[in-house]
């Protein structure tokens, strides 16, 4: 999609990378590291000072004690977190239970480890859990669920007492949980609860996390895996032979990054929910139903008023002729005519790119 909005000229509302820069006072760290020779091979499950700053800003969120040293694998971008955890402690035939939409990278990585994918889906227009359904689902084969709160695509983040039921059914069945919590900065509606600060989880849960949604610096790929040992050892077996280290320099950067005071994480939530508040609004103009986004920075809507036959159809239709881009949802699903209707839009762009977006569709995109 980003490739066709550059050929039609197109304003990408689709990719989720900010059209913006991230903060100069971590700009400047990476600068300063790479000026002071700290540009080769980093420890293979992260420098100290990054690791310690990590498990400092993990205390912060959700109050856990965690030991830098032992629970804690730093790796280039959550993507490879992710990777990481699939094929260190998953094994051929475990089943793994999704919940679709999901990011496609879990389907990729749990295929590459051979598990046997269960997916539940999530339906519009809260996205709740069917929890009886996950009930059914949980088998003696149930190796791991993976939840991402706050949710890519949908926006949904995971209510507490979601959260709370799936840990009951996770301890009761000794079920790991892994979680992909990147958006965790960007929680709008409500409180953000890591999997792992819920009584009991800690021990069975990986938490995936990273610095790009949170300072914009998405290019930089700087990820890490929080976990006991014993969980936290497989995924650094696997770190080993994927990517063995991650930038040094950029670590010590994402240092001075997650040691940032709590106003930097109060100013960028301000930021973005003005920036929501411009496309929700912008989108509900043009006509779209669109469904409630709780964090994240993306926005899900179904795109059957304006008469076009599927997900894909409408996202072309929209670059070509409207000259904005959407993601559509169909490759979101193990099945994708459950995504067919919904098309995903993103607001991290800057407020200009926003407004002129939604002027092109009120423009040229009508109901029919």
């Amino acid at each position: 999609m980003s490739s066709l909005a550059i050929k039609h000229g197109a304003i990408n509302l689709g990719q989720g990378f900010p059209n913006f820069d991230g903060p100069d006072f971590v700009k400047q760290a990476a600068i300063q590291a790479i000026n002071e020779g700290k540009n080769q091979y980093a420890r293979g499950y992260g420098i100290p000072d990054f690791n310690a700053a990590i498990a400092e800003r993990f205390k912060k969120d959700t109050g856990l004690v965690i030991d830098p040293e032992k629970e804690v694998t730093v790796t280039s971008g959550c993507t490879e977190a992710i990777a990481a955890t699939m094929l260190g402690l998953i094994n051929p035939g475990d089943e793994v239970i999704l919940f679709a939409p999901f990011y496609d990278s879990y389907e990729a990585t749990l295929s590459m480890a051979g598990a046997d994918i269960k997916c539940i889906t999530l339906r519009p227009p809260d996205f709740a859990v069917p929890l009886d359904e996950l009930r059914s689902k949980i088998s003696k084969k149930t190796r791991a669920i993976l939840i991402n709160t706050p949710h890519n695509p949908t926006g949904k983040m995971f209510t507490r007492d979601e959260l709370n039921e799936i840990a009951s059914l996770c301890i009761e069945n000794d079920v790991l949980v892994f979680t992909d919590e990147v958006y965790d900065k960007l929680a709008f509606e409500m409180e953000h609860i890591s999997m792992a600060s819920l009584p009991g989880m800690f021990e069975r849960t990986v938490t995936m996390n990273s610095l790009g949604k949170t300072f914009s610096l998405t290019g930089w790929k700087i990820g890490w895996a929080i976990a006991p040992p014993h969980l936290i050892w497989g995924v650094k077996q696997a770190h080993a032979f994927l990517t063995f280290a991650t930038s040094t320099p950029m670590q010590w950067a994402a240092t001075t990054a997650l040691r940032a005071p709590d106003s930097y994480y109060e100013e960028l939530k301000g930021d973005y929910l003005a920036k929501k508040q411009i496309l929700e609004q912008g989108l509900k103009d043009v006509g779209f139903t669109v469904f409630p986004s709780s964090g994240t920075y993306f926005i899900v809507v179904d795109h059957t008023p304006f008469g076009l036959k599927n997900d894909i159809e409408f996202c072309e239709y929209l670059i070509k002729e409207v000259g904005v881009v959407a993601i559509p949802t169909s490759v979101f699903y193990l099945d994708p005519e459950e995504g067919k209707n919904l098309v995903r839009f993103t607001f991290c762009k800057d407020e200009g790119t926003l407004r002129s977006a939604v002027e092109r569709m009120k423009e040229k995109l009508k109901r029919k």
